[in-house]
């Protein structure tokens, strides 16, 4: 048997072809041509002045836990402007689509946009984010020198970004899914969506949803066994408790998801019917299986951000968290019944009363811890002697923000208010009221608080009230005007309104989109600013409030082994007693310290895993079947590479903690 040239070129090439490159989509052109510029900009500026060994020896192949943190928090920022791209188009649709007047996108184009945005701002904003924050703060907290596995904590960041990839790579060549982010049968099986849409999206979670499974093991790993001598579980940080429970439920919940997208898959390229109503399938199954992992998806997200809030709290009120162990039990509960509450997200869909009524309680239930979290924040400030910092303030904001959301979401986890509300634009403003108001602020609130412990220096103080105030009046008025159309009946991934009443309304939210692009705009030039005079921001404030934990004993930025000596821990607030009575690490006996060797492997997996993912999204089986076994040698190669330790000299760690103490 020979394979003539068609025959050939469709096994390489697959159903791939020019037409699916959207050359006659001008925003596609335009949005393009941006990006190409943009890249060649950066790149250039990196040749320019030939930084490209410094990334790869010092950043890409890292090992170093801070590093991955922060590459982590990058990867979050730079898809959040992809992400809130697609709001701003969205909302600016919404603003003018009125009557005979059609907007300015394509009903096509708006679906994917919408699609787009949920699914980017949830895996590759809020997932990279929290994963970031974790990655740099937990180990330092709890003294370990590492995390347990560090190549793979280098490799579950790579296959995030090469997931991430494969999502971009939908904006330039085929569609991107038309389903919504979740993606419901039957519109995600092969006769509604035959395109590359679907495929695009189910390849570039798996990918994701990989490396983040890898990172939930290594992080459990890190907090069971690698705790300083005397930090028992109830002397942790109360953000690192809200880690190990955040990572608990990453390795629980992530394992469906992939065995849900699975079976999609199946459906699609094997022809089985898991999720269609044919030959015994139900597309109830997928939506209950889709929600097993969504709803404890929301809690993987705003559980470390209130350990965040935790920490800001506590240092910018000047007083020791208020009900330690009662935060600690709260979040444990939380943890437990974000399992007991996916099925409020289809009471409208026939479970009958009997099951609702068991859901919309146990919905109201959860209310009651993270309520009880709300008032010891609340606790901890009285009488406090509180410093508005920029950390602070959006602590502040999180919790007029989230009590309102939590409000509303008691509110939908009544069946017969649900009924009526369920497909409105009163549910995303809800949804985004908790995510906006928890996760996001809580990063904000992270990424001030601890950009001097990773860096040296602070943040701008003026750019960062002139984020925040924009970030929270534009969130006000893009969300609160939703919450009134959404009771008025407006459904919702509606691109276009006969009712010109309602125009004023979507104006109003395009205005506040506008406000947090300024925002947006502001934090980018803090960023900047602060780089330009960091010689000025240094953190010298003698503060012994700033740093309660093991993190402020280190460096700032820390060496790349954490610590030169195991700290002892007697107490929850180990290091500010020690500051108490004018601490200082031993100058003298340092041994030779054990540390682990930077590899480019994690960079070449992913380089695969994005070959291979973008193949099947193809139909190249031949690049696909090749992809996939090279990943698997370098995967094995690895494996057997003993090679990957080195020793850090005593007289080398003497040095730099010599001048640190002298600093």
């Amino acid at each position: 048997m020979t394979l003539h040239s068609p025959d050939l070129a469709k096994l390489i090439f697959g159903r791939l072809s020019l037409d699916d490159i959207p050359y006659h989509e001008p925003i596609l052109i335009f949005t393009f041509i941006g990006v190409a510029v943009g890249a060649i900009a950066v790149l250039g500026l990196v040749t320019y002045y030939r930084k490209w060994g410094y990334l790869w020896n010092e950043w890409f192949t890292s090992v170093d836990h801070k590093k991955i943190g922060i590459m982590y928090i990058v990867l979050a920022l730079v898809m959040l402007l992809r992400g809130f791209a697609d709001a701003l188009m969205m909302r600016g649709q919404q603003a003018i689509a009125f009557g005979a007047h059609e907007g300015y996108l394509p009903a096509s184009h708006y679906d994917q946009i919408f699609t787009a945005h949920g699914t980017i701002m949830i895996f590759f904003v809020a997932m990279p984010f929290i994963t970031g924050l974790i990655n740099f703060v937990m180990p330092l907290q709890i003294g370990s020198r590492d995390v347990a596995f560090p190549f793979l904590n280098n490799f579950s960041y790579w296959m995030t970004v090469s997931g991430a990839l494969l999502v971009m790579a939908s904006l330039f060549i085929g569609v991107f899914a038309r389903t919504g982010w979740l993606a419901y049968p039957p519109l995600s099986e092969l006769p509604a969506s035959p395109d590359s849409g679907v495929d695009y999206w189910i390849w570039g979670l798996q990918i994701a949803g990989v490396g983040t499974t890898l990172s939930g093991i290594n992080m459990i790993a890190t907090i069971v066994k690698m705790r300083a001598p005397g930090m028992t579980m109830m002397k942790m940080p109360i953000f690192t408790w809200t880690a190990l429970l955040a990572n608990v439920l990453i390795v629980a919940a992530f394992p469906v998801l992939t065995a849900t997208l699975a079976l999609l898959a199946l459906d699609r390229y094997a022809g089985t019917h898991f999720f269609t109503n044919d030959l015994g399938g139900n597309y109830m199954m997928y939506i209950n299986l889709i929600w097993v992992w969504g709803h404890p998806e929301v809690y993987i997200l705003v559980l470390p951000a209130f350990g965040v809030f935790s920490e800001v709290t506590s240092t910018f009120s000047r007083k020791r968290l208020f009900g330690y162990a009662s935060m600690v039990y709260a979040t444990v509960v939380i943890a437990v019944l974000s399992y007991l509450v996916w099925l409020h997200h289809f009471f409208t869909m026939g479970s009958g009363a009997s099951v609702n009524s068991f859901f919309g309680i146990t919905t109201m239930i959860i209310s009651i811890p993270t309520g009880a979290k709300i008032f010891n924040w609340m606790f901890t400030m009285y009488r406090g002697r509180i410093v508005y910092d920029v950390a602070m303030l959006w602590v502040v904001a999180f919790i007029i923000t989230f009590v309102i959301g939590g409000m509303t979401g008691v509110l939908l986890a009544v069946p017969p208010a649900d009924f009526e509300l369920h497909n409105s634009l009163f549910l995303i403003a809800h949804f985004h009221n908790v995510i906006i108001g928890g996760v996001l602020f809580g990063m904000f609130a992270g990424v001030n608080y601890w950009f001097p412990k990773a860096f040296g220096f602070r943040l701008d103080p003026f750019w960062g009230k002139v984020s925040f105030w924009f970030w929270v009046i534009g969130f006000y008025f893009a969300f609160m005007p939703l919450y009134l159309l959404g009771l008025m009946g407006v459904t919702r991934r509606v691109r276009h309104f006969d009712d010109p009443s309602l125009q004023i309304w979507f104006q109003l939210a395009a205005f506040g989109a506008i406000l947090i692009l300024l925002g947006i705009a502001a934090m980018i030039v803090q960023f900047a600013v602060s780089i330009l005079h960091r010689e000025k921001l240094r953190d010298s404030s003698g503060d012994p409030w700033h740093g309660r934990t093991l993190e402020w004993s280190t460096a700032s930025p820390p060496p790349p082994y954490n610590y030169a000596f195991t700290p002892q821990v007697h107490d929850i607030d180990a290091w500010w007693q020690m500051k108490q009575h004018n601490w200082r690490p031993p100058m003298q006996g340092f041994l030779p310290i054990h540390m682990p060797k930077n590899t480019g492997t994690g960079v070449y997996l992913a380089v695969l895993s994005f070959i291979f993912g973008f193949a099947m999204v193809w139909y190249m089986w031949l690049i696909a079947a090749i992809s996939f076994v090279t990943l698997l040698a370098v995967a094995i190669h690895h494996t057997f590479n003993y090679d990957r330790d080195y020793y850090i000299p005593a007289d080398e760690v003497g040095r730099v903690e010599a001048a640190r103490a002298g600093a």
